[in-house]
């Protein structure tokens, strides 16, 4: 019996320990729970930190702490670590997505503005500004809130949070190492790409069949009181 509960023990504290291991780029997941989205992370992590010293770690949190902004659960958790460390940060139950780096000069390997952009192309940033009139910020790009921005079915949900989610941490990524002069053999490259093209295309899709209806709707009219003059 004892012998039992030490082998069980023994098995509880390698699977602990494996899972620590494991989970170093992945730092905190509550959310998607799935073996490949964790080795895909692990691999262009790892890489990313043998080429460049640089750790960029994922947190995925069901819900942040009560009373807790973003960053400020970013600014503790980022403490833990003393190597370069960039975390990218997503709450699914606050809706946030944030990016903090442990030292202000590792922003100018990445461009977090446009990596938390909300808007995906030039274009749709452009007809943005000119539905607001305020073309004092046209950031495009994003590569992470457009995609969780879409409507799906509460079975895809989990699968758009870690496509969106890996989305951006590959987007980092691959910035980081263009801006260190190295190639990532593990990075995403056009995947994300479609991807992008793929939100592009729903949101001019929308848009022209808008401005088709408006453009319709005012010809009506007009019609409309051509004939009553008559």
């Amino acid at each position: 019996m004892k012998f039992l509960h030490r082998g069980l023990f023994a098995l509880v504290l390698t699977f602990v320990f494996h899972t620590t291991l494991s989970a170093e780029y992945l730092y905190k997941d509550e959310v998607i729970f799935n073996p490949l989205f964790n080795e895909s992370v692990e691999t262009l992590g790892s890489e990313l930190y043998e080429k460049t010293g640089i750790s960029l770690r994922l947190v995925m949190l069901k819900k942040l702490p009560k009373g807790m902004h973003i960053v400020e659960y970013e600014k503790e958790l980022i403490k833990e670590f003393s190597n370069p460390t960039i975390l990218l940060t997503f709450s699914e139950m606050d809706s946030k997505v944030d990016i903090l780096a442990n030292d202000a000069t590792l922003y100018k390997y990445f461009n977090k503005k446009q990596v938390l952009s909300p808007i995906a192309s030039p274009v749709q940033a452009f007809v943005v500004a000119l539905l607001n009139m305020d073309f004092s910020d046209m950031t495009s790009g994003g590569t992470i809130l457009p995609l969780l921005a879409q409507k799906s079915k509460k079975n895809e949900v989990i699968g758009k949070y870690s496509g969106s989610m890996f989305n951006g941490y590959a987007d980092i990524a691959e910035q980081i190492a263009d801006s260190k002069n190295v190639v990532l053999e593990n990075a995403v490259g056009n995947a994300n790409q479609k991807s992008i093209f793929l939100v592009k295309s729903v949101f001019y899709g929308f848009l022209f069949y808008g401005i088709f209806m408006y453009i319709k709707r005012r010809l009506y009219f007009r019609r409309k009181r051509l004939e009553q003059k008559k």
